[in-house]
C-alpha cells in the first residue's frame, strides 16, 4: 500500500513514588501499589474520553511491577507502557495526557515525589512512498501469482524501519509477506478466524519454513532487480 504503513510507537517507563511499610500498617505507608493501580485505569480513559472516534490511537500497559514480599508495602512501583499513534497531533495529546494523569495521580495519593518518566523506544511512522512503491507492486504483480499480491491496511504493528525514511528524507517500501501454512490460512480466511492466526510475539508463532523462506527472498531479488535493472 502506499502512505502510512505501520503506526509510531512510544515506550514508557513511569516510576511511582510511596512509602514503605509493614503490610499490617497500612495507615503508616503512602501506597504505590495502589497509586500505580489507579494510574493503571485512568490512563485507559485516554483512548475512550479524549481520543476522537474517528482518530486512532493505542495506549498499552505490559508491565507493572511492585515489591518483593506479600506484607510488605514497598516504596515504588514501575509501569511500563506502550502508546500507538498514526496522526501526530494524537501523538502529542496522548503523551501529554499520560504525563497529566501520572503527576495528578501520584498527587491525589499524597507521593513524597513526582512519579519519574523515562522514554524507552521510539519508532516512526512507516510510510511508503507512492511512486516507488508502485514500482515494486508492478514488479511484485509481474512476478507473483495474482492472488499472492494483495493490498493491506495500515496496521497499529511498528518498526524501526520508518526511522530510516525519516530520517534521510529518501523514498521507502515496506511490503509484508505471510508465513502460515496456505491451507491453514486458506481455512481461516473462509471461515472469517484469520485474526486468531498466531503471529509476532505471540508464542504459539511458528511460521512454516516453506514457501516462507523462498517467497521473501524472491520478493527482496525481484524487488530489487526492478530498481537496478533501470
Amino acid at each position: 500500500r502506499t502512505g502510512v504503513v505501520t503506526s509510531s510507537a512510544d515506550s514508557l517507563q513511569i516510576r511511582m513514588f510511596g512509602r514503605g511499610a509493614h503490610g499490617s500498617m497500612p495507615e503508616a505507608s503512602i501506597d504505590p501499589v495502589v497509586m500505580a493501580a489507579s494510574t493503571v485505569m485512568r490512563l485507559q480513559t485516554i483512548v475512550s474520553r479524549e481520543v476522537g472516534p474517528t482518530d486512532s490511537a493505542v495506549v498499552t500497559i505490559g508491565v507493572l511491577q511492585a515489591g518483593t514480599k506479600e506484607n510488605v508495602i514497598p516504596d515504588d512501583a514501575i509501569i511500563k507502557l506502550n502508546v500507538r499513534t498514526f496522526d501526530k497531533g494524537v501523538r502529542k495529546h496522548v503523551l501529554a495526557a499520560i504525563e497529566r494523569i501520572v503527576n495528578a495521580e501520584a498527587a491525589a495519593a499524597g507521593a513524597p515525589k513526582p512519579p519519574e518518566i523515562t522514554p524507552l523506544d521510539r519508532y516512526s511512522l512507516v510510510t511508503n512512498d507512492v511512486d516507488a512503491t508502485e514500482k515494486v507492486v508492478d514488479a511484485f504483480r509481474q512476478n507473483f501469482p495474482d492472488d499472492s499480491v494483495e493490498q493491506t491496511k495500515p496496521t497499529m504493528a511498528s518498526e524501526d524501519f520508518g526511522c530510516f525514511g525519516a530520517e534521510w528524507h529518501a523514498p521507502a517500501v515496506y511490503w509484508f509477506f505471510g508465513g502460515d501454512d496456505p491451507k491453514v490460512y486458506a481455512k481461516a480466511k473462509k471461515q472469517g478466524t484469520i485474526s486468531s492466526l498466531p503471529t509476532n510475539h505471540n508464542p504459539r508463532f511458528a511460521p512454516v519454513i516453506h514457501p516462507t523462506l523462498e517467497t521473501g527472498v524472491k520478493a527482496l531479488v525481484v524487488a530489487a532487480h526492478a530498481w537496478l535493472a533501470s
